[in-house]
């Protein structure tokens, strides 16, 4: 005879598999899939966005290093002016190859 422990199993059970299947109903349906479009098109305009920064970024990055070059080697020739006369002619050498 069933006692009522298996009857709660049973009972479980067939919830679980009526819940799936309902599940995988609205998970299929028209109105999840225009959800899901929606949320994908957000995630490709935001890639696209942390692209666009991530491309500012570099850009800017260069024009740092080029300007931190460029006061290294004015403070290169100001240091070799100083020092020496005639090295100012060797670093500017240097710098021009």
């Amino acid at each position: 005879m069933l006692d009522i422990s298996k009857m709660k199993h049973i009972g479980l059970f067939a919830g679980g598999v009526l819940f799936g299947t309902a599940g995988v109903k609205v998970l299929a349906s028209k109105d999840a899939k225009k959800l899901y479009i929606n949320c994908l098109a957000a995630g490709l305009r935001a890639k696209e966005s942390v692209m666009t920064t991530a491309t500012n970024i570099q850009e800017n990055a260069g024009d740092i290093l080029a300007e931190a070059k460029e006061i290294n080697r004015v403070r290169a020739e100001e240091a070799a002016k100083a020092a020496d006369p005639e090295v100012e002619e060797t670093v500017e050498e240097q710098v021009e190859e």
